[in-house]
C-alpha cells in the first residue's frame, strides 16, 4: 500500500511540474507577443510618410500577434491561471535602445525595417525554444508549431523589406 501512495504522489508530482513549465512556455511565448505588438506599434509611429506602404504590414502583424496571444492565453485559463499581461525585460530593453537609436540615425525606412527584423528574430528564437522543450504536450506543441510558422513568413517578408531598402 505504501509504495502505491508513493506513485499516486510521485505520479502527481510530475503532473503539477509539467503543468508549471507549460504555463511558463505560453506565457512566455504571451510576453514575446506582447513585445512584438509594442513593437510594431512604435514602427508605425516612427513611420516616415514615404514609407506609408509599410502601415498596413505593421498593422497585420499587430492582429496577427493579438491572435496569436489570445489562443495562447485561451490556453492558459484552461489550465487554471491568468496569461501573462506585460512584455518582457529584453524587449523593454530593446525598445529603449530603439529610442537612442532613432536620434541618431532617424527614422529612415531601413532602420525601421532593420528593427522590426530584430523584434522578428528574437520571436523566432522563442517559439524555437518552446518547441525543444519536451514537456510540452501535443496538442500545445501543434499550435506553438503553427504560430511559429506564420511568425517564419512573417519574418522573411521583413527581411526581404529590408534588404530591398538596403539596395
Amino acid at each position: 500500500m505504501f509504495f502505491y501512495w508513493l506513485y499516486l504522489y510521485n505520479k502527481l508530482k510530475t503532473t503539477m511540474e509539467t503543468k508549471e513549465v507549460t504555463l511558463d512556455i505560453l506565457n512566455d511565448l504571451i510576453q514575446i507577443n506582447n513585445d512584438r505588438i509594442e513593437g510594431y506599434q512604435r514602427a508605425l509611429k516612427e513611420t516616415a510618410p514615404e514609407d506609408a506602404d509599410l502601415k498596413p504590414l505593421f498593422t497585420r502583424l499587430i492582429g496577427e500577434s493579438h491572435m496569436f496571444k489570445m489562443e495562447l492565453g485561451t490556453e492558459v485559463q484552461a489550465l487554471g491561471e491568468d496569461m501573462a499581461t506585460g512584455t518582457t525585460n529584453s524587449g523593454k530593453i530593446y525598445r529603449a535602445w530603439m529610442d537612442v537609436k532613432a536620434v541618431f540615425t532617424g527614422h529612415d525606412r531601413k532602420a525601421v525595417l532593420s528593427n522590426c527584423e530584430r523584434g522578428e528574430d528574437a520571436a523566432k528564437a522563442a517559439y524555437k525554444e518552446a518547441l525543444e522543450d519536451e514537456e510540452l504536450p501535443s496538442f500545445l506543441r501543434e499550435i506553438v508549431s503553427r504560430q511559429q510558422q506564420i511568425l517564419l513568413t512573417a519574418h522573411n517578408e521583413i527581411k526581404a523589406l529590408r534588404d530591398l531598402a538596403h539596395a
